[in-house]
């Protein structure tokens, strides 16, 4: 896999990471101020006339009102929310002519699809559906809506984890839409007749943004390699899911910047100053990306790293402030007592003095790093770990250190501990760990990961096998998708490895596969696990899948489907 560096170096783009500069993209990131405290899984940030933030939490259903310095406040509760996963209350935006028409629209998941309502504070309980019917899942539902300068509402849609969903132009899924402020279609400006869809090929749009020339761009998730940032035009195709980041087929159109999945996970997006802000979740950080001449990316800078947890949105406020709120109560972060927050960062020599912080102060200094553990001891079901102690110079003082095991896009917890060592049981037999160790002080702030260390449990080698069956989740007159593709453990033991055979029929290719590494040769495909699926305890299942063309009017379908593990 390319580093930043030497992706963005191969594009032309100027890549500097150093520690945090006091200004970048015109605020003072060193005058960050927790300002809001007390949220319950923000997602998405809207702003009234009177300079109070509407504020989406995707679990509770609820909008919240917030002010600086002052407690949340619910002004409505959206009906008929299914929060599981990824889903629930997602995008929310306030009318342009608010003013006058008081119009605050929210999109969401229900338990059948993806939807977008508007309503009214003063009778929140009315709640108009403009649009619904987008395919809807626990992942990929993108749900990012904004107004673009033109006036009109803009909405992103995942794929549902249905990559085929993307390209479909029948399908609201995968897209950006493009709509009238009532739902409808636009009379001029949308590039496919008859519909909403503006541009496609998007495996999970959750960002959109416009810069000061019109330009509109949208931040990506990638599926195991690269998220994007895109500038995107009418009629264009993104390339999901053939390709992850840049690619060399000219019917799509290449990110203006990638990152890996670690670095960012990026969702919310907003511009200012020449500046994109990118809010990443897995990537614990503000992504500020500086535009060229042309709209690309001249250079990236990383801000908040490790500062305040995962970051789902970014606004630039009317006071002139840079929003950012956090998600670290979405089940995958580390959530503080403080959390979820909004912090704020001013603009370049503005006076802190009308802006007000929560009081008492928050500390956000996390510890140092810790350095590399050991692991000793080991046996088949435990093995004990030491490293060097970190330090804290924030005020609330060391409390403690996290043990995670890394293991794909979410890595588990292990074991917390108040000293520098501890000792992990319940581990697999026969199965390899790799392991690091975060440092947490007082105030729940989480320190950068230490190096990770490897080791092997021992002793009860795995015994037994494993089956695999391909489902056809759907299908079309020139190609279809397999998912789910299920693995399961028919052992008695747990398994650390998988490889699936299976045969394509005749003129039968395949053009992409998500969590799964493939090989084929003529018509024999050959599937083995990535990183983070290759262990599955007895009796487990993991699930990949993959898509296919094939000549028009054949239906036939891959066949043979074997498993072994090691």
């Amino acid at each position: 896999m390319l580093s930043l560096t030497a992706l963005l170096g191969a594009i032309g783009v100027s890549v500097a990471m150093p520690a945090n500069a006091a200004v970048v993209g015109g605020f003072d990131f060193d005058r960050a101020q927790v300002s809001v405290t007390g949220l319950q899984v923000p997602w998405g940030m809207a702003f009234l006339p009177d300079g109070s933030a509407l504020v989406s939490e995707r679990n509770t259903g609820r909008i919240m009102q917030v002010r600086p310095g002052q407690t949340p406040t619910a002004v409505a509760t959206i009906s008929g929310v299914s929060a599981s996963g990824e889903s629930g209350l997602l995008g929310i935006a306030v009318s342009p002519n608010y003013a006058t028409d008081q119009w605050v629209y929210a999109y969401f998941t229900t338990s059948t699809d993806n939807r977008l309502v508007r309503l009214r504070l003063s009778a929140p309980t009315t709640q108009n559906v403009l649009f619904s019917g987008v395919p809807r899942n626990t992942i990929h539902d993108g749900g990012r809506i904004a107004f673009g300068p033109d006036g009109m509402l803009y909405v992103s849609t995942g794929d549902a984890a249905t990559t085929a969903n993307a390209q479909n132009l029948n399908s609201p899924a995968g897209k950006i839409l493009r709509m009238t402020p009532d739902g409808g279609i636009p009379a001029s400006g949308n590039p496919f007749a008859n519909s909403r869809v503006y541009s496609y090929g998007h495996r999970n749009v959750q960002g959109l943004a416009w810069d000061s020339q019109g330009r509109m761009y949208a931040s990506e998730f990638g599926q195991n390699n690269l998220d994007e940032i895109n500038q995107i035009v009418a009629g264009g195709n993104y390339g999901w899911p053939t390709c992850e980041g840049s690619c060399s087929n000219p019917s799509f159109r290449n990110p203006i910047i990638s990152w890996t999945t670690a670095e960012a996970s990026p969702s919310g997006l907003a511009y200012a100053n020449n500046t994109l802000f990118a809010a990443a979740l897995r990537g614990t950080r503000l992504w500020t990306v500086t535009l060229n001449g042309s709209g690309g990316a001249a250079s990236a800078l990383a801000q908040l790293q490790n500062t305040y947890g995962r970051l789902r949105a970014v606004a630039v406020g009317p006071d002139g402030w840079l929003w950012v709120a956090t998600s670290n109560r979405d089940g995958r972060g580390t959530p503080v007592a403080a959390d979820d927050r909004i912090i704020r960062i001013p603009p370049a020599g503005v006076s802190p003095s009308p802006s007000p912080s929560v009081s008492p102060p928050v500390d956000t200094i996390p510890p140092t790093t810790p350095g590399a553990p050991t692991a000793f001891n080991v046996t088949n079901s435990a093995a004990t770990l030491n490293w060097p102690v970190s330090t804290d110079s924030g005020g609330s003082g060391l409390a403690g250190y996290n043990v995670y095991r890394e293991q794909g896009a979410t890595d588990p917890l292990l074991a917390q501990t108040t000293s520098n060592s501890s000792t992990l049981t319940g581990l697999t037999a026969n199965t390899q760990y790799q392991v690091y160790v975060r440092a947490r002080d007082g105030a729940g702030n989480l320190s950068g990961n230490s190096p990770t260390v490897t080791f092997t449990t021992t002793g009860g080698t795995t015994t037994g096998g494993c089956s695999a069956a391909g489902t056809v989740q759907t299908q079309w007159s020139n190609g279809y998708v397999i998912q789910p593709l299920t693995v399961t453990n028919t052992g008695t033991t747990g398994i650390n490895g998988w490889t699936v055979t299976f045969t394509l029929p005749a003129g039968h290719t395949v053009t992409g596969s998500w969590n799964t590494t493939l090989t084929v040769s003529g018509q024999t495909v050959t599937a083995r696990n990535v990183g983070h699926n290759g262990t599955i305890a007895a009796g487990g299942n993991v699930q990949f899948g993959f898509q296919v063309s094939r000549p028009n009017g054949n239906t036939a379908t891959p066949s043979g489907y074997t498993c072994t593990s090691p």
